[in-house]
C-alpha cells in the first residue's frame, strides 16, 4: 500500500490535501508525510515572534498546573477533525479559527489561567499571543502540543 494509504491529493502532481493531511497526523497514519509537514518561513516568523510574547510550559509543567489549580483551563485549539480523532483528558476545544471570537463567553474571568496546545506548539502559540491581546493574563502554549502529551502518555479522550 502506498504510503499515504488512500489520502486524497489535488490534481496538481505532487499536492497534498491538507484535510486529508491532518486527517493522517490525527490517526497517526503519517509515514510519507513527513516532507509535507515543514513550515513555511513566514509561517515560522509570526510564530517565533509570538513566541517571544508568550510563556510555554512542557507537558509535566501543565499537568501540575492542572493539578495545584482546579480553575485551570487545558484548550485543545487544533482543528475539529484533530479534536474528533483524540485529544488531552479534561480539555476544552476552541479551535484557532473560533478562538477569539467564543474565548469570552467560554472563559470570561480573563485572569484565568489558559494553557493552549495544537498539534506541535506553533498554532497555540499564536493563539496565546492573541488571547494576551485581548486581555487575558494568565496564557501558556504547551510546548510540543499534543505529539509531546500523547508521547509522554499523559492520558487522552
Amino acid at each position: 500500500m502506498s504510503p499515504l494509504r488512500g489520502c486524497r491529493t489535488f490534481a496538481i502532481a505532487g499536492a497534498i490535501n491538507i484535510s486529508s493531511l491532518r486527517d493522517a497526523e490525527s490517526s497517526g497514519q503519517t509515514e510519507g508525510f513527513a516532507l509535507a509537514m515543514k513550515h513555511s518561513e513566514g509561517f515560522l516568523k509570526i510564530v517565533n515572534e509570538s513566541k517571544t510574547r508568550i510563556k510555554e510550559v512542557t507537558v509535566a509543567e501543565t499537568r501540575d498546573r492542572l493539578r495545584e489549580n482546579s480553575d485551570a483551563r487545558l484548550v485543545d485549539v487544533r482543528e475539529d477533525n484533530e479534536w474528533d480523532a483524540a485529544h488531552a483528558a479534561g480539555a476544552i476545544h476552541l479551535g484557532k479559527g473560533i478562538i477569539e471570537r467564543d474565548i469570552e463567553a467560554t472563559v470570561p474571568d480573563k485572569s484565568t489561567e489558559l494553557i493552549l496546545y495544537c498539534g506541535g506548539g506553533y498554532r497555540s502559540a499564536l493563539a496565546a499571543d492573541v488571547l494576551q491581546k485581548m486581555g487575558y493574563t494568565n496564557v501558556f502554549s504547551m510546548a510540543g502540543g499534543w505529539k509531546a502529551w500523547k508521547e509522554s502518555g499523559a492520558p487522552v479522550e
